[in-house]
């Protein structure tokens, strides 16, 4: 079973050793980091237009770990793209971490994406040539941080996932759950205020993909924010709080998948 490593952090890097009960009960208090208002998206095809989302409302304080979950054509894909600031919404009001980002032009927008947002994608996305730490550093180079930290802080975070011994590993000489976990430690490279885990299990065995989900649940339990996107029910269920899309609509939220199966 991975469990991932307690340890201290760096006061800069934002993130406590586990969640404290005060913070919890303080959680409904804080700004949240997702708020979406009627989210419509719509893709044009030929002279007509098919609606992917149609009026999403939707708000996810710091701290929480939800999963959005539906059938396939449910909307999860396309709410995942507009969170991750990957899409721009044809109607409706998203405010991430209080910005509106319809007030963003491109390059903002992908400085906020770079800065604030950890991508966790089903197929790793790692580059084949370059070893475990160094793709874990890869983050690092493009905010301009100097070597010695890159370094440091990309061993940091392959112990902190359990890879300490594999950081000169290639992902061919990875498992898939070992790539996967490389994955999220590049994501939390930058200390994002969200990690976005599109379908993380899809490419997993089953032994791996439980080994992956404990990962997400003690990172979120050391105060990370995190949304899993995913078709799987006993997937959702490491979630605390379950989003239920269907037909482009929230149908249930923070409900069992039983009771909107």
């Amino acid at each position: 079973m991975l469990v991932v490593r307690p340890r201290e952090t760096h006061p800069d890097r934002g993130y406590p050793t586990e969640k404290s009960t005060s913070s919890q009960a303080n959680q409904s208090q804080q700004q949240p980091i997702i708020e979406t208002f009627d989210l419509v998206k719509e893709y044009s095809i030929g002279e007509g237009s098919v609606p992917a989302l149609c009026g999403v409302s939707l708000q996810i304080n710091p701290g929480e770990f939800v999963a959005i979950t539906g059938p396939s054509g449910s909307g999860k894909s396309t709410l995942m793209s507009l969170l991750g600031l990957l899409d721009a919404p044809t109607l409706g009001i998203y405010r991430f971490n209080g910005i509106d980002i319809s007030l963003l032009r491109h390059v903002a927008l992908a400085r906020l994406r770079n800065a604030k947002i950890g991508f966790v994608f089903q197929n790793f996305n790692l580059l084949p040539r370059l070893s475990a730490q160094e793709n874990v550093e890869l983050p690092l180079i493009y905010a301009g941080i100097g070597r010695r930290q890159q370094r440091e802080r990309a061993r940091e975070l392959l112990s902190l996932v359990g890879l300490d011994n594999r950081r000169d590993h290639h992902p061919c000489q990875l498992s898939g759950g070992q790539q996967q976990r490389v994955a999220i430690a590049r994501a939390l490279a930058n200390s994002p205020a969200l990690i976005l885990a599109d379908e993380p299990t899809g490419a997993l065995d089953s032994q791996s993909g439980s080994e992956l989900m404990e990962a997400l649940q003690s990172l979120n339990q050391r105060g990370v924010t995190v949304v899993v996107i995913t078709h799987e029910k006993h997937i959702a269920r490491y979630a605390d709080r379950i989003v239920a899309l269907r037909d482009g609509r929230i149908v249930a939220d923070g409900q069992r998948m039983a009771n909107v199966a």
